[in-house]
Order: structure tokens, then C-alpha cells, then sequence
């Protein structure tokens, strides 16, 4: 388990966004190797934002975090546009094949997270914000790109104070599912406290695009998920 610093140790600070998934676990898990941490979560109305801050604050209190923060962005889902917001929408099964964007896409939402973390950085005078975005999911999520990570980052130096040095990282960004989930066991993070479901908030369901991406990556992994699924059958 990733272990905090001692108090007497102080290290560069960094946000770290959290949305109590595997791939913001390992974000996490990577940035703790030189960084003191402070995580943030948002509310955008999600189908599944109990059981996503349950773990958001299980995985606070396994990194040994105690600057938290969470914020309601809940403005995203009366703009609606997504199935993860607006419930007379479908969360559609997966496709792994199909390179459409899929309809849990939330327009826009990577800018409106990133804006609050910058501003919470700042204040805290954090130089680093970590998001654990992640290419594969690309093909559906046109803000998960890294050219879209290269635009944010010139629109902080030019947003903020002069004195301000806040950059934006991405270190699974080119990785692979299962890349990532060999990385979260090499640096023994707690992979067991995250949740991924779309759909449901008890088991996960196993057929949405987030879990099939998950268990695919277990899979090719050679290691069996830890958390229950309903269906576990890609």
C-alpha cells in the first residue's frame, strides 16, 4: 500500500483527480512516488456518485490523504447530453470494437473538472494536477486525448498569476488496461477499493463500456478482478 510521507518530509504538492475508478487509483498510486497529495472528486450527477464517492474516500484513507475536496458540478447533468446524467437515457452495453462516441460521454466534462482543479491548485499552491485519463477510452471521449491535455495545460500559464506553475500529467495516458492494472499491482495499490460500473451501484454490472474495459484488462492481466461483478463474461 502506497505509504504517506512522514511530516517531517515535505515534497511537492499535486491534485489528484478522483473519481474512485481504477484508473484514477493508479494515477494516484504513481503521483504518491513524489508528491504529496490532495484529491478531488465531483459530483456531475452520475448515475453510480454514491458508491464512486464511497470509494473516493476509501482510497483517501488507504493513500493516507487529508486534504480532500469535493465539489457539485451537478450543472453538468441539467445540461444533460450523457446516459451517466440523464436517466431517460440508455447506458448501452459495451461495443469494444465500435469507434463511436458512446452515449455516457459527458460533453465537455474533462474542461469543467480540470477548471476547479486548477483554481483549488493554485490556492493550495499545488504544481501539479493529475487526471488519470486514459487513450483507449479515446475512441468514445474526444476530451481524453493528449492533445486535448497539451491545449488545457497553455490555457493555465496563460489564466493564471505570473508566480503560478500548475501543470496537468497524465501517466497512464498511453497505456493499456491492462498495462495499468500491472502497474496498480507493482506499486501495490489498492485496486480492491475502486469502482468502474456505469450501471449499478451494488455489483457492477460487467456489460458496460467502463467494466468491459475493466475485466478485459484483468483478463489479458492474468489476475481476477477483485471487486463482484453481476456478469463477468465479455
Amino acid at each position: 500500500m502506497p505509504q504517506a510521507p512522514s511530516p517531517m518530509h515535505t515534497r511537492p504538492l499535486a491534485v489528484i483527480l478522483v473519481s474512485g475508478g481504477l484508473d484514477s487509483c493508479v494515477t494516484a498510486a504513481i503521483a504518491a512516488q513524489k508528491y504529496d497529495l490532495a484529491f478531488l472528486h465531483l459530483n456531475y450527477g452520475q448515475r453510480t456518485e454514491a458508491r464512486e464517492k464511497q470509494a473516493f474516500l476509501e482510497l483517501a484513507e488507504a493513500f493516507g490523504v487529508d486534504k480532500t475536496l469535493n465539489v457539485d458540478v451537478t450543472h453538468l447533468a441539467k445540461i444533460g447530453g450523457s446516459s451517466l446524467t440523464d436517466s431517460s437515457m440508455e447506458v448501452t452495453d459495451a461495443d469494444l470494437e465500435t469507434t463511436d462516441i458512446p452515449t455516457s460521454y459527458v460533453p465537455f466534462r474533462n474542461a469543467n473538472i480540470l477548471s476547479i482543479a486548477v483554481s483549488w491548485a493554485e490556492v493550495l499552491g499545488a504544481t501539479k494536477i493529475f487526471i488519470g485519463a486514459v487513450s483507449e477510452d479515446s475512441s468514445g471521449y474526444p476530451d481524453c486525448r493528449p492533445e486535448f491535455f497539451e491545449a488545457f495545460n497553455q490555457v493555465i500559464a496563460t489564466g493564471t498569476k505570473p508566480e503560478t506553475i500548475i501543470q496537468i500529467e497524465t501517466p497512464i495516458i498511453h497505456l493499456s488496461k491492462k498495462e495499468i492494472i500491472l502497474k496498480g499491482l507493482e506499486l501495490d495499490a489498492p485496486l480492491d477499493k475502486t469502482w468502474s460500473c456505469y450501471k449499478s451501484e451494488d455489483v457492477a454490472c460487467g456489460i458496460c463500456d467502463s467494466c468491459a474495459l475493466r475485466l478485459r484488462g484483468f483478463e489479458q492481466a492474468g489476475v481476477e478482478d477483485p471487486i463482484p461483478y453481476k456478469r463477468r463474461t465479455l
